[in-house]
Parts: structure tokens; C-alpha cells; sequence
């Protein structure tokens, strides 16, 4: 994926969120993820990435931002390319952060897990992830079968693509801003499939990954479809073992 200019001013963190047609669960994630961060010594932004929504994602976004403003800034751009690794791309490549990373719109992780990311990152690491599949990882409650069982295949098919970790896909990821430009450069894939690749890049381009064992709460209302999203995911993984 090609890199696009950056236009917005430097901080220490910004935090992309990835929305498509999320105007019903986005304000309550904006409003936690601002309430949490406004007791942060961090100087950060949130990025809202519009992935081309046709209800008020973009609108309910600003109205939370307006409210915020003068304390925690919440900022929102577009994304005409379809899919969520597109629109993760789009915000992490306009960033001028010394860190920045992605969460999904559901706040299935906690966002208290940042205190961890920060603290691994300003130690060095070259990205920080959440996993629920990690040691001392949990669900707080349990996924239903099918989303478990095509997981665990998913997992199984990405495991010798990115060695050692043990979840690729939760929905929270950071990294030193340097190195995650330089591994989009090599990103081809925008489907769900995406986390998988930018790892591998990461870890091409000499990063070390830190995974950090979460709760997770699974949204019922998640906008992964496993027939429409599961098995192009699947197909750009084995292109990826091809590669």
C-alpha cells in the first residue's frame, strides 16, 4: 500500500478507529476511549477513518469531537477503498505520531489497555497487540460456535506466517509509527486479512511484537460476516503463504 502525505501535526499516540455504517456503536466508543484519555499524560488524537458509510457515521463522530474539543482532539477522515485494512492504512499512514495504532469501533478491548501499549512501546517494542488467545487471555463471554471454530482455523492457516503470536486478529493493535509506515509500503491485502500481512511486515522490517493478554467482549452485532468476509480472508491468507 502507498504511504499518503501526512497532514495532521505530531503527537505522542493517535489512535485510528475504523468505521463503516457504525453510527449506532461509535459515540459510546468515542466517549470512552476520550474519557480514559483525558486523565493521560499523553499528548494523543483519536482518527476516525469514515470507510465510505451510508448512514451518520461521520456526523455522530463530529458531534462526540465537538464536545471534546479543547481536551481530547477526535478528528475525522475518509476512505474511499473498501475494506478494513484500506481504511486501518489510510489513518496510520497520514500519521505524524511517534505511536499509532488501531481499535475497533466496538470496543471489544478494553481501552485501558493502553496503559500497557504505551508503556511497552516507549520500552521499545516495535508494535503492541491484544490477544485473547495469549496466557492469562479471556472472553467475558463466550463466542458463539461458529465465530470459534472459523477462528480457530484462521489461526491455525495464519500461524506460520507470523510465528509466536497467538492472535492476529483481535482488534487492537500499536506501533512505532517509523516502522509501521515502512511495513504498509509492502501491504497488499485491505480485506480482514490485513492484520496478518502488516504483522509479517512488521516483523520483516525488524520489529518485535508484544502481545498483551486481554478480556475481550464479544458484540453480537459485529460487522464480520463469515460468508462475505471469512472466506476472502482465507483466500488472501493462502496467497500470502504463496508469496
Amino acid at each position: 500500500m502507498n504511504a499518503v502525505t501526512a497532514t495532521r501535526r505530531a503527537a505522542d499516540l493517535e489512535i485510528v478507529i475504523p468505521a463503516y455504517n457504525e453510527a449506532e456503536r461509535l459515540p459510546r466508543t468515542l466517549e470512552a476511549t476520550a474519557a480514559f484519555l483525558a486523565r493521560q499524560p499523553w499528548d494523543v488524537r483519536i482518527v476516525v477513518v469514515d470507510n465510505g458509510s451510508v448512514d451518520d457515521t461521520a456526523e455522530v463522530a463530529r458531534r462526540v469531537a465537538a464536545r471534546w474539543a479543547g481536551t481530547v482532539e477526535i478528528e475525522v477522515i475518509g476512505c474511499s477503498t473498501k475494506g478494513k485494512g484500506a481504511a486501518v492504512a489510510r489513518g496510520l499512514s497520514t500519521s505524524t505520531a511517534r505511536f499509532v495504532g488501531f481499535m475497533d469501533a466496538d470496543l471489544s478491548t478494553p481501552v485501558e489497555t493502553l496503559t500497557a501499549a504505551m508503556y511497552h512501546l516507549q520500552m521499545g517494542a516495535g508494535a503492541v497487540i491484544a490477544s485473547r488467545h495469549a496466557p492469562g487471555a479471556a472472553f467475558a463471554e463466550p463466542q458463539p460456535l461458529g465465530r470459534r471454530v472459523g477462528g480457530a482455523a484462521f489461526r491455525a492457516l495464519s500461524r506460520s506466517l507470523v510465528p509466536g503470536v497467538h492472535d492476529s486478529q483481535c482488534g487492537f493493535k500499536f506501533f512505532s509509527r517509523e516502522l509501521v509506515v515502512r511495513a504498509l509500503e509492502e501491504c497488499r491485502v485491505t480485506n480482514f486479512a490485513f492484520d496478518v500481512e502488516l504483522l509479517r511486515r512488521v516483523r520483516q522490517a525488524g520489529g518485535d511484537i508484544v502481545e498483551v493478554p486481554v478480556t475481550w467482549t464479544d458484540d453480537a452485532r459485529s460487522t464480520f460476516h463469515p460468508v462475505r468476509d471469512g472466506i476472502p480472508s482465507f483466500l488472501a491468507v493462502l496467497q500470502l503463504h504463496a508469496a
